[in-house]
């Protein structure tokens, strides 16, 4: 594995030495992802650590200070849905989602391989339906300038939009990896 410029995870070489394949940098795209993600674990770590610290004070002020705050609730929840969606790209660069190792490893290799193309590929193609379908709700908000119900009207384009981004770049994720599968010293089927 090397650092720096080519960045590969620990998952990549594990799952290519599993393979017995010599893991190499995928390029441009590949990096320039790797570094996005980087990026977006720091915004998600914020974003809970905010959301934390607006579920805190909302507690200490009903019970303390019988103040009812009606912002807290929507704020968190854009905060969480921001670092989920966000880091959903990392976590899977990482092949941290879950997953059946029972069934990896009783299958031959060459039929693991191509268990693995095909889960790629499926979620794949559902995270592009999904990214797709949250760029036209997120145009819809922004467009009728959407807000919540609540007395704090925020505009629902932000939850929208994070959300559109974060599965856009999980569905970029999962496509370097799908092209992982059949690049000369990547995984392939």
């Amino acid at each position: 594995m090397t650092r720096g410029g080519d960045f590969l995870t620990e998952a990549d070489v594990a799952v290519a030495q599993h393979q017995g394949i010599e893991a190499k940098p995928r390029g441009l795209l590949a990096r320039l992802m790797a570094g996005v993600n980087r990026i977006t674990v720091v915004f998600g770590m914020i974003a809970l650590l905010v959301s934390a610290a607006i579920l805190t004070y909302s507690v200490f002020s009903r019970y303390f200070f019988k103040a009812a705050t009606d912002w807290q609730d929507e704020a968190a929840v854009f905060c969480i849905v921001g670092a989920v969606f966000l880091c959903g790209a990392y976590v899977q660069s990482r092949r941290g989602h879950i997953g059946i190792e029972a069934v990896a490893s009783i299958l031959p290799a060459a039929v693991n391989r191509a268990r693995t193309v095909l889960v790629d590929l499926l979620s794949f193609l559902f995270c592009s339906f999904f990214a797709w379908k949250s760029w036209t709700l997120w145009h819809e908000a922004w467009v009728d300038k959407m807000t919540s119900s609540s007395s704090w009207a925020p505009p629902l384009a932000i939850p929208y939009g994070l959300m559109s981004l974060g599965i856009s770049l999980l569905a970029l994720q999962l496509l370097l990896q799908l092209i992982s599968h059949f690049e000369s010293g990547g995984p392939r089927p």
